[in-house]
């Protein structure tokens, strides 16, 4: 579905809905995962406001914000689905079977950022667009691991790097040099993390798959607020940008 979140007033500013408005629902058709009941793994949005999105069965499907389909890709998959991003143009993906790439996102640079996993460790490393590793990012400043299982990740506009941590059930932030920045955890038990997503002034987005809602954090990991649209959400795995005040969302 698409979220509207914010509305122009008389002024020409944002004015904050209370409820914030669905636009309109963007019917995939892909069939569902029977084992993990999952249809839409990921999306990635496009220059000219286009969607990838990628299927439980290893199909990538190119819609418009009016949900019309305009094109298709099949690619293999060993598992339930895939990872995905936009790097020049260009639709990079990873299967979720996985175990060493988790997840990847395109920097302000055009480094891409990547979620990398052995065993219990996991760390984040910068490659250049010709693959020249430029940075790795594992330990806190007490040489204590920043992660057990990073899932997400996104660049903010300040540069931070932020990871959702699945086991550690938390979004953790560092800035461009690696240095921790904060944790959030959520503010109840019941707080699922998954997707993240950050817009054009730095706010952070979770979803948050149990709860059937979203967080909203400032740019320093501080709750503003939650993001429940009149009808609800059901389960939400994902969230992608559109602009300042839109976005899309992935339910299960």
């Amino acid at each position: 579905m698409t979220l509207r979140l914010w509305t122009p007033d008389v002024s020409c500013r944002r004015k904050v809905l209370e409820v914030p408005k669905i636009v309109r629902h963007l019917e995939t058709k892909f069939p569902v995962n029977e084992k993990y009941k999952c249809r839409l793994y990921d999306t990635a949005l496009t220059a000219d406001k286009e969607v990838w999105m990628g299927g439980s069965n290893g199909e990538l499907k190119l819609f418009d914000l009016e949900g019309n389909l305009h094109g298709h890709r099949t690619v293999p998959v060993k598992s339930e689905g895939l990872y995905m991003c936009l790097h020049n143009k260009d639709v990079l993906f990873t299967d979720v079977a996985d175990k060493a790439v988790k997840t990847f996102t395109n920097s302000a640079s055009d480094d891409l950022l990547l979620c990398l996993r052995k065993d219990d460790q996991s760390k984040v490393v910068r490659y250049s667009s010709t693959g020249t590793m430029l940075q790795e990012i594992q330990y806190g400043s007490r040489c204590q691991p920043l992660y057990q299982v990073a899932w997400y990740i996104d660049e903010n506009v300040n540069e931070d790097i932020v990871v959702s941590d699945y086991k550690k059930n938390a979004v953790i932030a560092v800035n461009g040099l690696g240095i921790f920045r904060y944790q959030y955890s959520g503010k109840h038990r019941d707080f699922s993390v998954r997707s993240i997503a950050t817009d054009s002034i730095g706010r952070v987005f979770r979803t948050d798959l149990k709860g059937n809602k979203i967080h909203m954090l400032d740019r320093d990991g501080r709750f503003l607020r939650y993001i429940i649209p009149d009808g609800g959400i059901e389960h939400p795995r994902g969230v992608c940008i559109i602009c300042v005040g839109e976005m899309i969302v992935r339910e299960v």
